[in-house]
């Protein structure tokens, strides 16, 4: 069974401030698993689920039932209430078990990604717990290199002390089947396609459905089945409605439920000392995308959800303000990525499937914005030390850069 060990720090770094901490993410990549692997470190805990019928009733006969739990010691215990969001009131209900017990037990919310669309205004429970996220898996989590994000930010051109062949295997397989733990494990094309017309059509279908006012669910199927083409690009919603004939408004909500319930992820342009920056454009990629078929597309896809969930798990952690962003201007010149830490640059980073000379525009905004930048690519055999405008740049394989990125 995967251990998700990173996750389990953020857990303890939170739980260890707030008894009642949420954790989201997109459906199916371990949510569940992870919080019954945290509860197997508590002497006293309970699961509940809401998809229980019996758990269902349990909670509308007796709100407080955890209070009969039988104890081992007198520890705190933890109770785990999972997909408590299908509940019509769970917020009023969580805020008055909070509110009467938060000296007494701890309390992890598990659930879809609905948990974060909850959170906007008008929260009832503001201030009452934490929020971090588990994404699907990433070759740094598979292959961390355990390094701080302080030493990471001292260096961030590092590459891996040693590469064994194992880095890319597992690259190749997260390329082949995704980061969701079930295709994944079972490593299987057939197993791999089955699941991914089962989760999407749950997801927009049944989810999707139940939760918005949307009545084109078809069209709605449609769109994302557009999207895969998209990656790489900026994200033209002229040419969607042009494509599906609807509202450019009707396309601009639906791409927001799509990332509201994490079948997509977008970043947004970097435009500070950037001349001819573009300010509106987004870059959409997806969590599954090894339905991909162009393969460099499908490369820098995969690059840019382990910077998400990089920049994602150190602003759960509150280690700052962090932000994935890309760089374009109104000429087409571009560079795939850029990390800010509080409204600052601080890398650059360019992929690219083959060619591992330096990018053009990759030396152009380095220049610019004085900071270090790395190349990566997919079809390089080792890597190269550059200096550009007194900078380091790195050109190095993925797969020998990647793990050294920071869980925690």
């Amino acid at each position: 069974m995967l251990r998700r060990e990173p996750y389990s720090r953020i857990w303890d770094e939170l739980s260890a401030e707030k008894s009642l901490v949420f954790l989201a993410g997109p459906r199916q990549c371990g949510k569940t698993t992870l919080a019954q692997l945290i509860a197997e470190r508590f002497t006293n805990s309970i699961y509940f689920n809401w998809d229980i019928l019996t758990d269902k009733q349990k909670l509308i006969e007796d709100p407080f039932f955890f209070q009969n739990i039988v104890r081992s010691d007198d520890s705190k215990p933890l109770i785990l209430l999972d997909e408590i969001h299908k509940y019509k009131d769970w917020k009023n209900y969580l805020k008055g078990a909070y509110d009467k017990f938060n000296d007494e037990y701890l309390f992890l919310v598990s659930g879809s990604g609905r948990l974060d669309l909850y959170q906007r205004g008008g929260d009832s429970l503001a201030g009452r717990y934490y929020l971090f996220h588990l994404w699907p898996l990433t070759l740094a989590e598979l292959h961390s290199q355990n390094r701080t994000l302080a030493q990471f930010r001292k260096n961030p051109v590092q590459v891996c002390e040693s590469h064994p062949s194992s880095f890319d295997s597992t690259w190749k397989r997260l390329a082949a089947y995704s980061g969701f733990p079930e295709p994944y494990l079972a490593a299987k094309m057939t197993t791999y396609r089955r699941w991914t017309n089962t989760y999407h059509r749950q997801l927009i279908r049944e989810d999707i459905r139940d939760l918005t006012d949307i009545r084109n669910i078809e069209d709605l199927e449609i769109l994302f089945s557009l999207l895969p083409s998209k990656v790489g690009s900026s994200l033209s919603i002229p040419s969607l409605v042009t494509d599906l004939k609807v509202s450019y408004n009707t396309v601009k909500n639906w791409l927001a439920i799509l990332e509201r319930f994490y079948l997509t992820f977008t970043i947004t342009p970097w435009t500070n000392q950037i001349t001819r920056a573009i300010h509106k454009d987004r870059k959409s990629y997806l969590f599954n995308y090894a339905q991909i078929e162009d393969e460099a597309a499908k490369f820098e896809n995969m690059v840019a959800l382990e910077l998400h969930r990089a920049i994602s798990n150190w602003n759960d952690m509150g280690y700052g303000d962090f932000g994935l962003h890309f760089i374009r201007t109104k000429e087409g010149r571009e560079v795939d990525f850029l990390l800010s830490e509080n409204r600052k640059p601080f890398l650059l980073i360019e992929t690219k499937f083959g060619d591992d000379s330096p990018s053009l525009n990759l030396k152009r905004y380095q220049a610019a914005l004085s900071v270090p930048a790395v190349q990566l690519v997919e079809k390089a055999k080792g890597f190269k030390r550059l200096t550009n405008a007194g900078y380091p740049l790195l050109i190095a394989p993925a797969t020998w850069w990647i793990p050294n990125l920071p869980t925690v």
